[in-house]
């Protein structure tokens, strides 16, 4: 998968990407994302000892205890079909922190490729996870 857009909210996460190859497997890609990280907090909550280890916790069923950091469920995916679509969804993965009122403008939160997008596709903060953009081939002729 490359990187196309992206915005870390503080509760949830909106990810674009393009798969590399005709047949991608969403769920190994989404339990490659979801599961270290879920770890890693986990890992943190209780070495801190942190009161959000037991709110994070959850009965399966009688005897079985689970962390769980996603909600459950494989997450809201689907395929886009138009340069519109596409465009549509940057869009609004980006506008995100302005909706929720955390910024005044997409380019100011830092968690976004946002800035990327403008700032002529250049790498700007080293925080942020590498960006692809879109391929060569989604253009069609009459965009620039």
């Amino acid at each position: 998968m490359e990187l196309i857009a992206f915005v870390i909210m503080p509760n949830h996460v909106h990810l674009l990407v393009n798969p590399l190859n005709d047949e991608p497997q969403i769920d190994k890609f989404l339990s490659a994302i979801k599961r270290p990280y879920s770890y890693r907090i986990k890992m943190e909550l209780q070495q801190s000892n942190s009161s959000l280890l037991e709110n994070l916790t959850v009965h399966e069923r009688p005897g079985k205890q689970v962390f769980r950091f996603w909600q459950e469920g494989p997450g809201y995916d689907r395929n886009l079909n138009s340069e519109k679509a596409v465009m549509s969804s940057i869009d609004y993965i980006h506008l995100n922190p302005v909706r929720k009122r955390l910024t005044e403008k997409s380019n100011q939160w830092k968690w976004s490729s946002a800035s990327w997008y403008e700032s002529n596709c250049e790498m700007i903060d080293t925080d942020l996870p590498t960006i692809h953009g879109l391929p060569p081939e989604f253009f069609s002729s009459q965009r620039v």
